[in-house]
């Protein structure tokens, strides 16, 4: 099994897709586990404090180490692996995703992070991995944290209906996707290609691999 721990300050943002679709239906197989967790039940202040202003000005707010520190104080295992959503992190490819979906009885501790990013001690001394999703600014962490679980899990062995589909999707392929199509046959005039009604699986099969080509 492998174990996921967020940790966030919107808890509520995970569990509204964590208790959904097939990350639930995993959970519900007993295929991986996740346990979401506010930081502020981390911090050292009457206020719950997880930022304060940057040392040497400069706009937004830093989030605090201390709070981390103890989180993962608690959190952590001897095979955890610390990882942390940052736009300077490694971009995130399938590849990896595949990577980690293999490590047999894995924990995965997965900081979301918020405003200006982390005191830059939490990423020299209390991070094993960082990854960004792509050359954009988003608000929080809380998407690639989910982009992450979900990217992990669906690879996971038994979690899907049809395995099969996982060997044909795009990024596990040279190919691109061919076009699908499904019932009904005309809709407002646009119809469904022939060959797909032809029962010749061959010709279907060589159709479908000129359009991924023609993707590219």
């Amino acid at each position: 099994m492998i174990h996921f721990d967020i940790v966030t300050i919107f808890p509520e943002v995970i569990s509204a897709y964590t208790n959904s679709s097939i990350v639930k239906r995993a959970q519900e197989k007993g295929l991986i586990k996740i346990d979401i967790h506010n930081l502020r039940d981390w911090a050292i202040d009457k206020h719950k404090s997880v930022d304060d202003t940057p040392y040497g000005g400069g706009p937004g707010m830093v989030m605090k180490v201390e709070p981390i520190y103890n989180c993962l104080k608690e959190l952590k295992k001897e095979n955890s692996i610390v990882i942390l959503t940052s736009p300077k992190g490694e971009k995130l490819v399938q590849s990896k995703l595949h990577q980690l979906s293999q490590k047999k009885d894995s924990h995965y501790i997965i900081l979301c992070g918020h405003y200006e990013g982390f005191d830059q001690r939490v990423h020299d001394n209390l991070v094993d991995w960082e990854f960004s999703i792509g050359e954009y600014v988003l608000s929080g962490g809380e998407l690639p944290a989910l982009v992450l679980v979900d990217g992990i899990t669906r690879l996971i062995s038994g979690v899907l209906g049809n395995e099969q589909s996982l060997i044909s999707e795009t990024f596990n392929t040279d190919n691109p996707d061919y076009p699908t199509y499904t019932k009904p046959e005309i809709f407002n005039n646009w119809k469904v290609p022939e060959v797909l009604l032809s029962g010749n699986h061959k010709e279907i099969k060589e159709w479908r691999e000129k359009k991924s080509k023609l993707s590219k």
